[in-house]
């Protein structure tokens, strides 16, 4: 693995004058403050904010903690129903019949989160879904767990594959409701990929997490989520809670067309994870702004080469490279390109090189795939042996 990493006030350790005009693009846009940018403070135990377009990361608190998930683990459920009715294996008018499992586990006997299915009946795909995510009714989600899949540990199973797939590292599933169980956990990093995953990857499904209220066999339920009531553009996600788990939250709102994302776990009640999630949104909304690094296309760097007619290949991102910085500016951006080097010739234009990353001092981070901008063809042989002796003189050295 290979990494340029500087600081603004460093600019003399990089020697590549592409990455040194890389340093001073950036210089430009973070001119040194007098006033840091103004820090956030959390009573959560857990907390993350991110910005959806850019993928900047606001604020993070225990972010890779783990921690029982509680209803929230109900959004992975989601995920499952939700791809296998976009791959057409589930549609919203298949039934399912609430088992004795359902019923006694979920139901209103178990005095949890329940949508109050009844003991044999069937219940509509549309509804055991509104059930899960407005009412968040333990029943609903074993009653689609055991329709999918058989069981819902095999329905558990397929949790576990979506987050494998999602890049979830930090998170295991042991159930479709989030109940306390043995060796269940999710990260706060991890829920809010999840969360972007939803927002983005399900545009004509995600609107149900902002549904208010959900009427159901002649009950109204309200939509638990507090966000949702506070006229600041919330539009989902879920809440949690558990004796252990204490009081959780993954939100999501859109001001002015900027998306952001909010995870809160372990608060001390529900009115501290309103009030915490509500406060870290109006902060990452007031404090920050966009600001474009490099337009589509545009070299950010080069990297080194291996046995290429070029000893070096230029990276560009796929769109272009934006980051939010505080509006009060920061004292310094730190830049570092990762990829596992040196890049072996031939190179295709388009080819995935590594990721530039970003961070400062006040905690925001950003990291962003890069990809190679041109063609590198193999070079001759003398060119090859002489990549070759340097490989072995830094190598040995």
């Amino acid at each position: 693995m290979i990494a340029f990493s500087f600081r603004l006030s460093d600019l003399s350790r990089v020697s590549s004058a592409r990455v040194a005009r890389f340093v001073l693009l950036i210089s430009m846009l973070a001119v040194a403050s007098p006033v840091a940018a103004q820090r956030f403070e959390t009573k959560a135990r857990n907390a993350f904010l991110i910005d959806y377009d850019t993928g900047t990361v606001l604020f993070e608190k225990g972010a890779d903690e783990r921690m029982p998930p509680a209803s929230l683990a109900k959004l992975m459920t989601m995920a499952v129903v939700f791809r296998a009715i976009h791959e057409g294996r589930l549609s919203f008018d298949d039934e399912f019949v609430v088992s004795e499992n359902a019923w006694r586990t979920g139901g209103a006997v178990a005095h949890g989160s329940t949508m109050f299915a009844k003991l044999g009946s069937s219940i509509r795909a549309d509804d055991l879904i509104r059930g899960a995510i407005i009412q968040s009714g333990n029943d609903s989600c074993i009653v689609l767990a055991e329709g999918m899949a058989g069981t819902e540990a095999a329905f558990t199973d397929q949790m576990n594959e979506e987050a494998k797939r999602l890049g979830l590292t930090n998170s295991h599933f042991v159930n479709s409701t989030g109940l306390p169980g043995d060796n269940q956990y999710v990260s706060a990093r991890d829920l809010a990929k999840l969360a972007i995953h939803l927002i983005r990857d399900y545009p004509d499904l995600y609107p149900i997490f902002g549904e208010t209220d959900f009427t159901w066999n002649k009950i109204f339920q309200r939509n638990r989520n507090p966000l949702l009531e506070m006229n600041i553009g919330a539009d989902g996600l879920k809440t949690g809670h558990t004796e252990n788990a204490g009081y959780g939250i993954v939100g999501s709102a859109v001001q002015n067309g900027q998306r952001l994302v909010v995870v809160i776990g372990d608060a001390d009640s529900d009115k501290a994870r309103a009030e915490e999630s509500r406060k870290l949104l109006d902060w990452g909304f007031r404090a920050f702004e966009p600001v474009r690094l490099f337009a589509d296309g545009e070299n950010i760097a080069e990297v080194s080469v291996f046995g290429g007619d070029s000893g070096t290949v230029g990276v560009v991102g796929h769109g272009p490279v934006n980051l939010l910085l505080p509006v009060a500016l920061i004292d310094h951006v730190n830049a570092e390109i990762v990829y596992q080097g040196p890049v072996v010739a031939p190179v295709k234009a388009g080819q995935e090189i590594g990721v530039v990353r970003f961070t400062t001092d006040e905690g925001l981070s950003k990291e962003q795939a890069v990809y190679a901008a041109t063609d590198i063809g193999v070079g001759s042989f003398s060119q090859r042996a002489l990549d070759g002796l340097e490989e072995l003189l830094l190598g040995w050295l």
